[in-house]
């Protein structure tokens, strides 16, 4: 049976993996990680964002999954919310390519 990184390093064998996931590596989880941290900082469920946010839990969870996926990026609008549900703000800033 092979570890989480000798599957991961098998996985990334194949180039078009690879490829999905630099990109998917330098977006979608970084954001992800920067809301998942947010949550648990907060120490709220899924449920208790959904709540603050005014929404449901499955569509917390499907955030959550979306950006775990690659599949939907969410608005800024939603960003904020989550962030807000969490007590927390969204800043913006740039670096260099």
């Amino acid at each position: 049976m092979l570890t989480h990184n000798e599957l991961k390093a098998k996985m990334l064998k194949n180039p078009a993996v690879r490829k999905e996931h630099e990109r998917l590596e330098k977006e979608e989880f970084a954001l992800l990680d920067l809301l998942l941290a947010a949550r648990h900082e907060a120490g709220l469920s899924q449920a208790q964002v959904a709540e603050r946010m005014g929404t449901q839990a499955p569509a917390v969870a499907r955030l959550e999954r979306a950006l775990a996926s690659g599949k939907h990026s969410p608005s800024v609008t939603t960003i904020r919310k989550y962030l807000a549900a969490c007590g927390k703000q969204l800043m913006v800033g740039t670096c260099p390519a």
